[in-house]
C-alpha cells in the first residue's frame, strides 16, 4: 500500500518505513504526527480524493529536526562595482513513515526505540605493546 500526502506545498509518494525529508514540522524528535492531507491512497483498490481522501491520514515518527544546504544568491551588475551576496538555509524536518491509516483510525505503533551504543572495550598499552 502508498500514498501520496502533501505536506510544505509539495507532495511525496511514500509507503511505511520511508525516510524523507520536508519542511519544518512541529513535534519532537521521536514523537509520532499524524498527516491528513492524503491525495490519494493506492493498493488493490485505489481511492482518489476530491482533493483529499476523507478519514485518511498517515501516522510519521520525526526522527530530526534540520537544516538543509546552503543556497547562495549572488547578483553583479558588470561596470557598477555592485555585488550583493546573500545565503540561506531551509529548515527541514526528518520524518519515517510508520503506517498509512484510513476510515479515521488511529495510529497503533509507537516511536521505535533508539539503538544503544556499543562501547568498544578498552585496551590497556601492555595488551597493545604483546
Amino acid at each position: 500500500m502508498f500514498a501520496v500526502i502533501k505536506t510544505g506545498g509539495r507532495q511525496y509518494r511514500v509507503v511505511p518505513d520511508d525516510v524523507l525529508e520536508v519542511g519544518k514540522i512541529e513535534g519532537e524528535v521521536g514523537s509520532i504526527i499524524q498527516l491528513n492531507e492524503v491525495l490519494l491512497v493506492g493498493g488493490d483498490t485505489p481511492i482518489l480524493g476530491l482533493p483529499t481522501v476523507a478519514g485518511a491520514s498517515v501516522a510519521v515518527e520525526v526522527l530530526d529536526h534540520k537544516r538543509g544546504p546552503k543556497v547562495i544568491a549572488f547578483k553583479k551588475r558588470r561596470r557598477k562595482n555592485s555585488r550583493r551576496k546573500r545565503g540561506y538555509r531551509d529548515e527541514i524536518t526528518v520524518l519515517r513513515i510508520s503506517e498509512i491509516l484510513t476510515d479515521g483510525a488511529k495510529p497503533t505503533k509507537g516511536p521505535r526505540p533508539k539503538r544503544e551504543k556499543v562501547a568498544k572495550p578498552e585496551t590497556t598499552s601492555e595488551e597493545a605493546a604483546a
